[in-house]
């Protein structure tokens, strides 16, 4: 499951984070070097953490590197909610190599990445990385701290095809207007407009962010972050007042309150649903119900934005790994050697064996991967960044929209615990007086 929060542990961890000033690229003492990705390491043994979603990611890259270098890596599931439990671990003293991070500015700093993450600054594989996506994300204060290795989810819209089709829909909406107004007349035809989960929570978000794409490119999550601009100004309440509003109309599923994430994919492979606001996940969640060929017949997706396609991108724990600082000089150097290889010589059969979009200029994306996950990666360029990209702390505006769902917040409501506990989060690291 994908929770894109920093609270709890962050709070502890943040204050450390801010009075820090090792933003350097040095490990230690030790100005940071990267070994030949396939050198020998017989007798290290490295530990990566993965979340119950990620933790099959590195098998191919870690089988290839053990049988190339006789390194020993075990793979360690930490249970849900991750981030969580990922900060209380380290804020003991608990520490992997390596571990699956949300790549973020407001992640890094809540695992206090100045402190306890090798900085990544001098990677041999940047050069070979897509220019526009190179330092998309894994930066904290000018220091690379994370490595990308899959496409950066997208905030945006998969539809169902054959729903479209049927209803006499040749083109995908322009703007979110279009969008309602589209939604509006399948809901005249008798056709569920959108699928929304609101017991799992998590991506009732999106609607709120997708809205706030044309605001985060002017500069929203700037002036959030420096107390010019609150979740309570108007240009964020508007858009909470409106997804309520929707809801309030009928374009949602009548279940909404009590629908899950599992729900949504098969609302839409089903036609049950014409679209869903979702991220990548969701698409993951897709490829495990049905395969490719049915996928480009019957999925689609498109960015969108009040202005037009603008995606809203939102790196999560999936997409980047982090090395931490452990104090041993020679599994820090093994570490990093570790994802030498895995962007370097182990690359190719990594995408291929992942079915993914390649990241690298030379390294070409698999031919099975679906159009709807090329689709996303395209809109990578000119999307922005989310508030968890962009703001330098991330309250509980899910669970808030999520109580406004059930009954129990009004949109004003909402706006006010989110920038409350925004203060609180963005006090403790430092950011806010």
């Amino acid at each position: 499951m994908k929770r894109w929060i920093a609270i709890g542990a962050a709070l502890t961890l943040g204050l450390a984070a801010c009075t820090d000033p090792s933003a350097s690229t040095t490990s230690g003492d030790t100005v940071a070097t990267w070994a030949d990705p396939t050198a020998e390491l017989d007798g290290v043994k490295l530990t990566i953490w993965a979340a119950q979603n990620s933790n099959t990611v590195p098998k191919k890259v870690v089988e290839g590197f053990q049988q190339a270098t006789g390194a020993t890596v075990e793979i360690v599931t930490v249970p849900d909610p991750y981030e969580q439990s990922v900060q209380t671990k380290v804020a003991t003293g608990d520490k992997p190599d390596l571990a699956f991070w949300q790549p973020t500015a407001s992640m890094l700093t809540a695992i206090n990445a100045k402190t306890n993450l090798q900085p990544l600054g001098e990677a041999p594989w940047l050069p070979s990385m897509d220019p526009a996506l190179r330092d998309i994300t894994g930066l904290l204060d000018g220091t690379r701290y994370a490595a990308l290795v899959t496409s950066p989810a997208v905030e945006g819209v998969y539809y169902n095809k054959e729903v479209f089709a049927a209803n006499g829909i040749t083109a995908t909406p322009k703007s979110f207007d279009e969008m309602i107004k589209l939604a509006r007349d399948l809901k005249a035809k008798g056709v569920t407009p959108f699928h929304e989960m609101g017991a799992d929570r998590w991506a009732t978000q999106w609607w709120v962010q997708v809205q706030l794409a044309d605001a985060a490119k002017a500069g929203l999550w700037d002036r959030i972050n420096t107390g010019q601009d609150k979740f309570t100004s108007p240009a964020v309440v508007d858009t909470i007042k409106r997804y309520d509003a929707l809801i309030k109309e009928g374009l949602f599923n009548s279940d909404i309150k009590t629908a899950k994430f599992e729900d949504q994919g098969t609302a839409l492979l089903d036609g049950k649903a014409a679209m869903v606001v979702q991220v990548n996940s969701f698409f993951g969640q897709l490829q495990a119900k049905a395969d490719t060929a049915t996928l480009d017949r019957k999925i689609g997706f498109f960015p969108i934005s009040p202005s037009g396609n603008v995606g809203t991108f939102i790196p999560d724990q999936s997409n980047a790994l982090v090395a931490f600082k452990t104090g041993d000089a020679k599994r820090e150097s093994a570490a990093r050697q570790l994802l030498a290889y895995w962007m370097g010589p182990g690359y190719s059969d990594f995408v291929t064996d992942r079915n993914t979009v390649s990241l690298q200029t030379a390294v070409a994306s698999p031919a099975g991967v679906p159009k709807a996950l090329q689709d996303v990666h395209a809109s990578l360029p000119t999307s922005v960044g989310s508030m968890q990209a962009l703001a330098v702390a991330n309250p509980d505006l899910y669970i808030n929209l999520a109580d406004m769902i059930a009954g129990t917040m009004t949109p004003d409501q909402v706006a006010t615990a989110t920038q409350d506990q925004f203060v609180q989060l963005a006090k403790a690291a430092g950011y806010l007086k």
